[in-house]
C-alpha cells in the first residue's frame, strides 16, 4: 500500500512539473519505421558520395566534404537549439 501511494505521489509531482515546464517532458522521438527510413537514406547518400569520390576525383572529394560539413553544421545547430530551449 505504501509503495502504491508513493508511486502515485511521484507521478503527480512529475505531471505537475511537466505541466509547468514542458521542456522536461522531452522531445518527440521518431517512430521505428521513420528511423529506419532515415538510416537507409543516409546509407544510400553516403554510398553515392563514396562513388562520386572515385568517379569524379577531386570534385567528388570536395562535394563529399561540403555535404559532410553541412550535415555536421545542421546537427550542431539543432543540438544547440535543443539545449537552449
Amino acid at each position: 500500500m505504501a509503495t502504491d501511494d508513493r508511486q502515485r505521489q511521484f507521478e503527480q509531482i512529475v505531471a505537475g512539473l511537466t505541466a509547468d515546464y514542458p521542456s522536461l517532458a522531452g522531445r518527440r522521438r521518431l517512430s521505428r519505421p521513420a528511423l529506419i527510413a532515415v538510416a537507409v537514406l543516409g546509407a544510400v547518400a553516403w554510398a553515392l558520395l563514396s562513388v562520386s569520390m572515385v568517379a569524379w576525383g577531386t570534385i567528388g572529394v570536395v562535394l563529399t566534404c561540403v555535404v559532410v560539413a553541412a550535415a555536421g553544421c545542421a546537427a550542431g545547430v539543432s543540438a544547440y537549439r535543443r539545449h537552449r530551449h
